[in-house]
């Protein structure tokens, strides 16, 4: 496993993103536990989740549990596994995401997340969308405060502007480490985002990393699985998944970048996990990157 950093933690430069084990189509808990062991066989160390991932209204936190659960079950260390949450929105049960980040709201919701996942201090804590009803300086100074606590060890931003993103540097200082934007082959309006934290040292974890590759685990069984692509036409010459090609032209883009794509099977995250390892050539990435659109630009970010 290759490793990257979230400031001062080296975590595994693929991380697991737990989502699709808690939302609609969820598996049943032995195989959603199966899936976080085998993240952990591979040699992931970074976990991404959220008291929001759930289903239902009344089962908040539950992929939080179920990841506290999956960790405590597992034969092995784990003492090195960094679990990444988030607060500010909710799920009422009608598939749809609402968005709550006031000061009082957030300091009892990672509380809560901190109980839920069994320790004293949270590793990394997201705020997880601005809210348009309360002031950004606002929410971001209740990471401040939970910092201050010692409720959490790290702060990160998601779903944020560049203007937010220096916005919550100033007022965290080295307490941000990280900003989480959704970021794929077929969503790159966050490139700014991604070069920002780049040049400020801050992780950039993207979300929904295999967009316009695989299908998003909120599309549902009957979603669209892209095909025929030139992530498709490369991994087929070399022998790997489409999935493997995308993640490791991630991984290419900025040192920053770690991604945590969703599985809800124990194959997936396997799979997605050797494109750590996986070196894309200077021929590849500019066959990649020439199918993309204008913006997103050719080579990777500087440092």
């Amino acid at each position: 496993m290759q490793y990257r950093t979230i400031a001062d933690t080296a975590v595994s430069a693929i991380g697991l993103g737990a989502m699709p084990l808690s939302i609609e189509h969820r598996p049943d808990e032995a195989r959603a536990i199966a899936t976080v062991h085998a993240a952990l066989d591979a040699g992931v160390t970074l976990i991404d989740t959220a008291d929001s991932y759930q289903w239902h209204a009344d089962e908040v936190g539950h992929n939080e549990l179920l990841i506290a659960r999956a960790l405590a079950r597992y034969g092995g260390d784990t003492s090195g596994v960094l679990v990444a949450t988030k607060g500010g929105r909710g799920r009422p049960g009608d598939g749809s995401w609402t968005v709550t980040a006031t000061p009082a709201h957030l300091k009892q919701a990672a509380e809560a997340s901190a109980k839920r996942l069994g320790v004293g201090t949270i590793g990394l804590y997201q705020l997880h969308k601005p809210d348009p009803a309360v002031p950004w300086a606002e929410s971001v100074g209740a990471l401040s405060e939970l910092l201050d606590a010692g409720t959490i060890r790290a702060a990160g931003i998601s779903n944020v502007t560049t203007a937010q993103i220096c916005q919550a540097h100033q007022i965290l200082g080295d307490g941000l480490v990280s900003v989480q934007n959704q970021y794929s082959p077929a969503v790159r309006d966050s490139e700014p985002e991604l070069r920002l934290s780049t040049q400020l040292g801050l992780a950039f974890l993207p979300w929904s990393p295999l967009g316009g590759i695989a299908r998003s685990s909120l599309d549902g069984p009957s979603g669209h699985t892209p095909v025929g692509t030139p992530f498709h036409h490369i991994a087929a010459e070399r022998g790997v998944s489409p999935q493997q090609i995308a993640l490791a032209w991630l991984l290419a883009r900025s040192p920053a970048v770690i991604p945590v794509p969703g599985a809800s099977r124990p194959p997936s995250i396997t799979d997605s996990v050797k494109a750590a390892e996986l070196t894309l050539s200077t021929e590849e990435l500019s066959r990649l990157e020439d199918a993309l659109l204008p913006e997103v630009g050719h080579g990777p970010l500087p440092a």
